[in-house]
């Protein structure tokens, strides 16, 4: 079943104070984006490994916190009470395990991209080319959610009806990563965060502070309303089974270590070092939000209840999903605030999905121009040709993700919920197993990725296309699933918590079963964990080629 289009309770009309901010907003990433504008390699995909910890801290919050965080999660919250929740305790988590396992290694290990880490770590590229689609794959499903969310938004500003909004804001998004490449994109990311947590910030305190909700604590303080708002609330898992509780939060925990546009973010730093301590400043700026969001999830809710008169809940007959998805701006909207404050709200959600937005598209960019047409195409492809590859990827990107978001198969969260399995269950266990575990070989690579693959697309054509697609639709009938019981145990929202531990399994067993890899890449995996420091530009392959005199062959 596809989401409503509509948020029916949005005040729908031309705002003048809004449009202005908004269009100034845009014309600051634009111009931002032409001043940092790249024409190498290096800076269109790493940002020169220049970034420092803070600003790169900054640029993984904006990264992250995408219209999911700053729309969808509020709404997830508002829709489905105690099982929302696990979207904040799987996105936040996840980032304990990158701090710990992942960040500073796969910076001294030093590639581009994340299939550029897989085809050089496993010797292969059937695995670079694997782990590329499965890039391009995650950018694609993530980036609908973000396009939905700019174009509800838009509808308040500016009073379009939803299509054309989608298309004008996946415009200005596609036109200005064109231009400017990972600098310019990282430069836009402080600069998006920064607008992104006030707005947000402001929000809930004059909602909170104008309505009696709260007054210095509303991320606290709105736990007097819980009794208040019905059985989602005050009932854990009543709509919802424990099951599904825990494989989402799994999901999206694994998912946060798998997704390539967070873990590029430590390719660009200048030192392992660095890469640390900017997880732990993303954290920081990530827990600003997530505390704040359940606050304006129950704000919202109350209001629209008293508001419209009916029921927040959907099974009820309330709010849609579409007025779930905008119920941060509804909050503000219902409060009756100043018009030029809703408008800041929406400009916030604004830059959160453009953020994120350029994140997805650069990484699917540099999967394209770098790891299939340079490493497994054409070997001699100059810098140009790179650069208008990447950007021609990020026009094809914009296109494609623009007519999906006309007709989306979920909300917002959800959406981005079933790109963070596929990573979770596709390229964590090869992040993980290849970092830590050296006698992790080519064969065993494959095998994993292939049934991760398989798990995570047929969840997808089990439970999701059935509603785009006449055929499967009638095979599955009534219950919306081809096979129930699959549906039940391997949801597309939570496929990671039986897919990723079968394919660690799988992974370890067929390496154990098959021949070791070899010695020049076992030095490799020992240099991401060496005490020695390294230089901004030197790799883990750099140091282990200066000692042995040469590098990896593929073997395949």
């Amino acid at each position: 079943m596809t989401v409503p289009l509509q948020a029916e309770a949005l005040d729908i009309s031309f705002k003048l104070v809004p449009a202005i901010i908004v269009f100034l907003m845009m014309a600051s990433f634009l111009v931002i984006g032409y001043v940092f504008k790249v024409a190498d390699t290096e800076g269109m995909w790493v940002a020169g490994r220049g970034i420092g910890n803070i600003e790169n801290g900054m640029a993984i919050g904006a990264n992250w916190m995408s219209a999911a965080s700053y729309l969808g999660l509020a709404g997830l919250v508002a829709l489905s009470g105690f099982y929302g929740l696990a979207f904040i305790v799987g996105w936040t988590t996840g980032y304990f395990v990158l701090l710990i396992f992942l960040a500073a290694q796969m910076r001294r290990f030093g590639k581009y991209t994340a299939p550029d880490f897989v085809g050089d770590r496993f010797n292969s590229p059937t695995a670079r080319a694997l782990a590329a689609f499965t890039t391009l794959l995650i950018a694609y499903v993530y980036s609908v959610g973000q396009a939905r969310g700019m174009g509800l938004v838009g509808q308040y500003v500016f009073g379009l009806e939803i299509i054309p909004m989608i298309v004008v804001m996946m415009t200005i998004t596609v036109g200005y990563l064109a231009l400017s490449g990972m600098l310019g994109a990282t430069k836009n990311m402080a600069v998006q965060y920064t607008i992104l947590i006030v707005a947000f910030l402001a929000g809930v305190y004059v909602v909170g502070f104008s309505q009696g909700y709260s007054t210095i604590l509303p991320q606290i303080e709105y736990g007097a309303l819980i009794a208040d708002l019905g059985r989602e609330f005050s009932a854990p898992f009543v709509n919802q089974p424990f099951y599904l509780w825990i494989a989402t939060a799994f999901s999206l925990i694994v998912g946060t270590c798998g997704l390539p546009h967070v873990l590029v973010r430590f390719y660009t730093v200048r030192s392992e070092r660095v890469a640390r301590w900017s997880c732990v400043w993303g954290l920081f700026f990530i827990l600003l939000l997530y505390w704040a969001s359940p606050a304006m999830a129950a704000f919202g809710v109350d209001l629209f209840q008293t508001t419209t008169g009916a029921s927040a809940y959907a099974a009820e007959g309330g709010m849609s999903g579409a007025e779930g998805d905008v119920i941060v701006v509804l909050a503000a909207q219902f409060a009756n605030l100043p018009t030029w404050f809703v408008g800041l709200v929406a400009a916030g959600a604004m830059a959160a999905a453009i953020a994120t937005t350029a994140g997805l598209f650069i990484t699917a960019s540099s999967a394209v121009a770098h790891d299939i047409y340079t490493e497994l195409i054409n070997p001699d492809a100059t810098q140009r040709q790179q650069v208008l590859i990447g950007r021609g990827t990020i026009i094809g990107m914009g296109a494609l993700v623009t007519v999906t978001a006309f007709n989306p198969p979920a909300l917002i969260g959800e959406l981005v919920a079933y790109a963070f399995s596929l990573a979770g269950t596709v390229l964590f266990p090869m992040f993980f197993l290849g970092l830590w575990w050296e006698n992790t070989n080519r064969q065993g690579a494959l095998a994993g990725m292939v049934l991760g693959l398989l798990i995570w697309i047929t969840s997808i054509i089990n439970s999701v296309l059935p509603s785009y697609i006449g055929a499967l639709e009638a095979i599955a009938g009534e219950g919306g699933a081809i096979v129930p019981i699959y549906a039940q145990y391997v949801p597309p929202i939570g496929a990671a918590l039986i897919g990723t531990p079968l394919v660690f399994i799988v992974t370890i067993a067929v390496s154990l079963a098959t021949p070791e890899p070899p010695m020049e890449t076992k030095k490799m995996v020992r240099q991401c964990h060496s005490p020695e420091p390294m230089g901004q530009q030197e790799t883990a392959a750099d140091v282990v080629g200066d000692n042995t005199g040469g590098g990896t062959p593929a073997d395949d």
